[in-house]
Formats: C-alpha cells, sequence, structure tokens
C-alpha cells in the first residue's frame, strides 16, 4: 500500500481549499463533494466561510451536505457561531444546515431576533430550522411566535410561514383564530389559508387563499348561511 505523506496531504488540502473558491461553479461543486465525501474535520471553517459567500444553490447545498457529514460536536458551534454575523446570506445558510444536522441544542440559537428577521431568506431558515428543532414543550411558544407574522411579505415568503405553522399541528389553531378575528385583511386570509392548509394539506396553497380572501370579503356569517 502507498502512504500519503504530509506534504502531499497539504497539497491535496491546498488544492480543494482553492477549488472552493473557483470562478467555475462546477469545480466549486466537485470540491463541495470530495470534501464532504472524506469528511474531514479540518475544512469546517472553511465550508461554512464559504456558505456564506458562495453564489450558486446547488454549490451551497452540497456545501451544507459536506457539513452534516461532520460530527456535530464540531459543526454545531460553529454555525451557531455564524447566526451572530451582519451577513444575511451567512446566516440563512447556517439555519439551513441546522436545521439539516437536526441537532435539537441548537435551538436555542434561533432567538426571536431570527424569526422575525428583516431579511426574508433569513427569516424562512429560521422558521424551518425552528419548527424541526423545536424541543418538545416549547411548540405552543413558537406557534404564537410564527403566528405573529402572519401576512408578511409575499407569496413565497407567506407559503414557508403557513408550512411551518402546518408542520406544528393542531396547537396552532388558538393563534390562527385570533389573527383571522384581527381587523387586518391581509392577516386574516392569511391565517385562513393556513386553517385550510392544516385540515386539507392537499387543497394547495394558492387556492386556500383564494377561498380565505374569498370568506374575508364576504365575511364568515355570509359563507355559513342563515342559522335554521
Amino acid at each position: 500500500m502507498v502512504s500519503v505523506n504530509s506534504t502531499d496531504r497539504n497539497a491535496q488540502d491546498l488544492r480543494l481549499f482553492e477549488a472552493l473558491s473557483a470562478e467555475n461553479s462546477s469545480t466549486r461543486l466537485q470540491a463541495a463533494l470530495t470534501v464532504g465525501t472524506h469528511a474531514d474535520p479540518g475544512f469546517v471553517d472553511v465550508l461554512v466561510r464559504r456558505c456564506a459567500t458562495e453564489p450558486d444553490f446547488f454549490v451551497r447545498d452540497m456545501l451544507t451536505w459536506a457539513l452534516t457529514r461532520l460530527p456535530a460536536e464540531i459543526t454545531v458551534p460553529r454555525l451557531r457561531a455564524e447566526l451572530r454575523t451582519e451577513r444575511a446570506q451567512a446566516r440563512s445558510q447556517a439555519l439551513h444546515t441546522l436545521s439539516k444536522i437536526g441537532d435539537r441544542s441548537a435551538y436555542p440559537a434561533i432567538t426571536r431576533a431570527l424569526l422575525h428577521d428583516a431579511d426574508d431568506e433569513v427569516a424562512r431558515s429560521a422558521w424551518r430550522a425552528a419548527v424541526v428543532l423545536v424541543p418538545d414543550g416549547e411548540q405552543k411558544g413558537l406557534a404564537t411566535e410564527l403566528a405573529a407574522q402572519l401576512g408578511r411579505g409575499d407569496r413565497t415568503v407567506k407559503l414557508s410561514l403557513s408550512r411551518a405553522l402546518v408542520a406544528l399541528g393542531e396547537l396552532i389553531e388558538p393563534d390562527l383564530r385570533t389573527a383571522m378575528a384581527g381587523a387586518d385583511p391581509t392577516v386574516s386570509a392569511h391565517a385562513r389559508a393556513t386553517e385550510l392548509l392544516l385540515r386539507d394539506p392537499d387543497i394547495g396553497f394558492d387556492a386556500a387563499v383564494d377561498e380565505a380572501k374569498r370568506i374575508v370579503a364576504l365575511g364568515p356569517e355570509r359563507i355559513e348561511g342563515p342559522e335554521c
């Protein structure tokens, strides 16, 4: 068997480090795949740093996969630290990676500030990660925190929030009823659409939104009809 000496190993590592920031996205993708395949903890810092700046979605996804291949005791503290950085993509990708690792010890790092982050991508990543990592007994508090943002953003943001709420199950119903009873028609319609999705996940978000808007416009009493 031919052994690989430290000089050869260092040269290989250097080439991988350089390839992770190469101009060609296919080169970066292959480098991330190689790093993940070998699962060398020595690459954790460069992988996390690259997540913060990588412009290509597929390469970012491969970087996340590579990080999930490393021991959680190494990656989770590094990713938690990344949640406090100013760069939005760094926060978003760290949240996404934490959700894929699935270590619930990371849940306290998903702060209220992240759940309400002004950057929609960060907030969406925080919602998804929180739903995956929330410990038993804390789901209700999370549901209330998420429901406070009903009506936020465009279709993509609303859909992400609805999916996060529905993933928490029936315990979201009191918060949805409160939102539906409010004066803001956008919030009310979003809450009703989320309720429809909770009852029938197969209905589809757009159909649920259309039906919710119809109910809000006509008023629930008009939909239900007169009592006998």
